[in-house]
């Protein structure tokens, strides 16, 4: 019992530390990620389960429309592993800041996750529904997304068990490279007709994060040849952003999404960061660039002056850009990025919010949403965590 209560006095002491180091515009964004994903908790959750709803309001009809074929998707009772994998990302940098919040990652986001875990099939990996469902699809890109989150909840925590599961994951991943269109990674385990930008760009992230965590060589070359392969197959080399994916026939899917660009920001920043090669660093650099040309626009709000703000679209795709921007902005010290992204964060607060708390898909609240979905409320948080780290150069 002395010993309960000596460490959660040693707790709180340090949580106190924690927000006493932080900037009030720090503390603010920390307590605005914290109070968000209590909303989602409020209105998402499911009583005696830790998994969520995937709306608000709850949509029993609800098909969802980013599995890799139709006939995959179907109503069910609870969220599918993408939207809930944004609550991960979100309460990790909430954890960054203020480590008792591991309470909620051990307590609730963790045991939720446990249930989408798939180890029928080798190697083990999350599938797209949870486990006591039939068999569903297994998607690269939503396993690396998780890889990603175990190695930033090791390096805040230092907990090896996290680093267990990324390195777990990882398997997985290499499970889906082969040499067909030079190498790359696969989008869905079930369905190889593609390899995406969504499942590459993060890969290299991933590869990056793992290195830095192991100092295995392996991951440090893994991470070189996935970043070769996806600039050499999808940049657009007009604008410096990036295609999302090339069939297996070589045609190219030319749509451009914020994630995927900011990906690359964010796997060219790490790999400048362990080689020194200025190249990479160029390369982040020219495509966060055309990132706030393209998905920032110029918006002038009725009572002040212009300013330039996320543009409205799927906002998880824009808090994952933000992760490249501010990975960027820790090297090279250029603040345009971030003080933009923390400007649309605080209008969205004022403007984009409803009376649960939760968030409008368009930052200037001009547009609202009868039903809001669970993974743009994660985004959301994250962007708030996200920012709560991130020193800014005062006005």
């Amino acid at each position: 019992m002395k010993k309960t209560l000596l460490l959660t006095i040693v707790a709180a002491a340090c949580a106190l530390v924690a927000c006493e180091r932080l900037s009030p515009r720090q503390a603010r964004d920390l307590e605005r990620a914290k109070a968000t994903l209590d909303s989602v908790y409020t209105y998402y959750g499911v009583a005696d389960r830790c998994l969520l709803r995937e709306n608000y309001p709850f949509n029993a009809g609800y098909k969802a429309g980013y599995l890799a074929s139709e006939d995959k998707a179907q109503p069910n009772p609870y969220s599918y592993l993408w939207p809930f994998s944004g609550t991960l990302s979100a309460v990790n940098t909430i954890v960054e800041a203020d480590a008792p919040y591991c309470k909620v990652l051990d307590g609730r986001v963790l045991p939720g996750l446990a249930e989408y875990l798939d180890t029928t099939r080798e190697p083990a990996a999350y599938a797209s529904y949870i486990n006591t469902a039939p068999a569903s699809d297994r998607f690269y890109d939503d396993n690396v997304w998780l890889g990603i989150d175990f190695c930033d909840i090791y390096e805040a925590t230092g907990d090896r068990k996290y680093l267990a599961q990324a390195e777990m994951i990882w398997k997985f991943i290499e499970s889906g490279m082969d040499d067909v269109l030079g190498g790359g990674i696969y989008w869905c385990e079930q369905q190889k007709h593609s390899k995406n930008t969504c499942s590459n760009a993060p890969g290299t992230v991933y590869a990056m994060k793992l290195y830095a965590a192991t100092g295995d060589e392996h991951y440090l070359e893994q991470a070189r040849t996935l970043y070769r392969w996806t600039k050499e197959h999808l940049l657009d080399t007009g604008d410096g952003l990036y295609f999302d994916n090339v069939a297996l026939d070589g045609n190219i899917g030319r749509a451009k999404f914020a994630y995927n660009s900011g990906q690359m920001v964010q796997a060219g920043a790490l790999l400048y960061k362990a080689t020194g090669d200025e190249s990479y660093l160029k390369d982040a650099q020219r495509t966060a660039e055309a990132c706030y040309g393209r998905f920032f626009e110029e918006f002038t709000p009725g009572d002040g002056e212009a300013f330039r703000i996320i543009r409205k679209g799927n906002v998880w795709f824009s808090a994952v850009m933000v992760r490249g921007l501010v990975e960027l902005y820790a090297i090279d010290g250029n603040p345009a990025y971030v003080d933009a992204v923390q400007r649309s964060l605080d209008y969205a607060w004022e403007h984009a919010r409803d009376e649960h708390g939760l968030f409008e898909t368009d930052f200037t609240g001009a547009e609202k949403q009868a039903e809001k979905w669970l993974l743009t409320q994660g985004a959301m948080a994250e962007m708030y965590g996200r920012m709560a780290g991130v020193e800014l150069e005062p006005k």
